[in-house]
């Protein structure tokens, strides 16, 4: 088989993985944000009873590796009697991870905005959490495209990890092909080229927020 041939055969499921692979990272990006906003709010608290959890949270899930992650919910968790479906597990996996990177960075845009703001603020009235919804996080938000946008694409990439559990993404339906074909090689760059292509995708969505956002700021 040629290999014009060998991609031409090849596409239809590989494509198909490569729209679940998108699926699963936006989910997981979803789901990060929503664990992440909070947590990143946590690790600014004047109180160590929430400051030092939310610490620890992030310190063990950037420390440990996404893959131990993985077995732990999917193949852990059943011997105390909680079972996940491998999409299920495979979303909560990645979005727990990415949780603890987002929160990171949500909290180093805000610490960049400068205290004389709070001040500003706090002096005309409004109350911290004002301060913080209407003043701050507007600014922080904008700091924190790039590094975000980064961790998205890094969700394109490791939802490949999730293959391990039998996971469909493109790594899997690339390894089901390689079975039937015995081509290892041109289909693997294939789904390096995947993706490639989709990362690229999402840098181009990310130059297009960040001039977004910055247009008025800069006007």
């Amino acid at each position: 088989m040629d290999l014009i041939a060998l991609l031409r055969e090849a596409a239809p499921l590989m494509l198909t993985g490569a729209g679940y692979t998108l699926l699963f990272a936006v989910a997981a990006m979803v789901g990060g944000l929503v664990l992440g906003f909070p947590l990143g709010l946590l690790r600014r608290s004047p109180r160590a009873w929430l400051r030092r959890p939310a610490a620890l949270y992030v310190s063990v899930m950037r420390g440990t590796p996404l893959l131990v992650q993985i077995f732990v919910i999917y193949y852990g968790l059943p011997s105390i009697g909680i079972e996940f479906s491998p999409v299920t597990a495979g979303i909560l996996a990645l979005s727990l991870n990415a949780a603890a990177y987002l929160s990171e960075s949500l909290r180093g845009a805000i610490e960049s905005i400068s205290g004389g703001q709070w001040s500003a603020s706090l002096s005309l009235g409004l109350s911290h959490w004002q301060t913080l919804l209407h003043i701050i996080l507007p600014q922080a938000l904008r700091v924190a495209v790039p590094s975000m946008s980064n961790t998205l694409i890094s969700l394109i990439k490791d939802t490949s990890l999730v293959s391990v559990i039998t996971m469909t993404e493109l790594m899997l339906s690339t390894r089901e092909v390689i079975a039937t074909t015995f081509r290892p090689l041109p289909l693997y760059l294939a789904a390096a080229a995947l993706y490639w292509c989709m990362s690229l995708a999402f840098e181009a969505l990310q130059r297009r927020l960040e001039v977004r956002l910055n247009h008025p700021h800069r006007s």
